[in-house]
């Protein structure tokens, strides 16, 4: 994978991080709540389980019934965290999510795994490109998609313990490069590589890719900021502005739809307050299909190189 990674990064899952930092909270707040939908030992929700069996419901395949259920629980007081694959956490129980927790307002925090692309030979039906659109809409939700498990850690805890209502959190299924010392705040980005040509902002997977593009970009003489903009709601507008005005251009990376993701959230803040060149790179409004994640990766585009051609065009542009 040395033309998407560098070959020196460690790799490790961010589900067992999750489910680490559930079992950590739960010792420190006897109010919090954990619910799957038939899926625990792949979330790894399971291991909370046997820690506080009494603070762990599985619902079985009920998704739907497990938001509304989640709901009530959060209105007496408990803390609840769901969690399920990203297909059947957002697009299945949307109404609930957004009747019985957005509107309300309501302590729950969404924790899906198996999000994008790379969920790979479960195909279409499971590979969610849409989720950061439908949960960005939703007043009052705060969504992150962190860059690996360290920051996997630091966003759970901080839908927990700083974030008063719902939030949304997206996981890889694969095994993802360890880039980040786990820095995560809701509303702001962090800025892996600084440079003054162009700024590259991604989350997820993309950030790894990201730093990868930029390395093949310094050898050839183009200066690339990285950004990991693990908090797409609410997003850091003054990080964005800051580069916008110093740089050449803005490029976005995502494994996501580039239609009301990341990419999106990007260019709605430079066209109300510092227009800029800009390119995406993220699922050119397709759906999935099966295969290995990595060869998915590519056929796809999510690549060092599309993030190199989308600065290159960048860079004409100026010129």
């Amino acid at each position: 994978m040395e033309d998407l990674f560098e070959k020196d990064w460690k790799f490790e899952h961010q589900r067992p991080a999750y489910a680490e930092t559930l079992i950590e909270l739960g010792k420190k707040h006897p109010n919090l709540v954990v619910m799957d939908a038939d899926l625990s030992s792949s979330t790894k929700t399971a291991k909370f389980g046997k820690v506080f069996p009494e603070r762990f419901f599985n619902v079985g395949v009920a998704e739907q019934n497990m938001m509304t259920v989640a709901a009530g629980l959060a209105t007496t007081g408990k803390i609840v965290v769901v969690s399920t694959f990203a297909v059947f956490a957002t697009g299945r129980p949307y109404d609930q999510i957004r009747q019985s927790i957005a509107y309300p307002n309501l302590n729950v925090k969404i924790v899906a795994s198996h999000g994008g692309i790379t969920v790979g030979e479960d195909g279409a039906s499971h590979q969610m490109l849409e989720d950061l659109a439908l949960m960005t809409s939703l007043p009052n939700m705060k969504v992150a998609v962190p860059a690996d498990a360290p920051q996997t850690r630091s966003v759970v805890r901080a839908m927990v313990e700083d974030v008063e209502g719902p939030a949304y959190t997206r996981m890889c299924r694969a095994k993802v490069p360890t880039v980040t010392d786990g820095t995560f705040e809701f509303g702001k980005g962090t800025v892996m590589k600084d440079g003054s040509d162009v700024a590259i902002i991604a989350c997820g997977i993309m950030v790894a890719i990201s730093l990868k593009a930029a390395k093949m970009l310094k050898e050839e003489g183009i200066d690339a900021a990285v950004i990991n903009m693990a908090s797409i709601k609410p997003i850091d507008k003054e990080l964005i502005i800051s580069y916008a005005k110093n740089t050449n251009g803005i490029v976005t990376a995502e494994e996501h739809t580039i239609y009301n993701g990341l990419g999106s959230r990007v260019a709605e803040v430079l066209v109300e307050n510092y227009p800029t060149s800009m390119r995406r790179v993220g699922i050119e409004d397709k759906f999935g299909e099966s295969g290995p994640a990595w060869e998915l990766v590519r056929k796809y585009g999510l690549t060092p190189q599309s993030i190199v051609g989308k600065v290159k065009e960048i860079m004409e542009v100026k010129k």
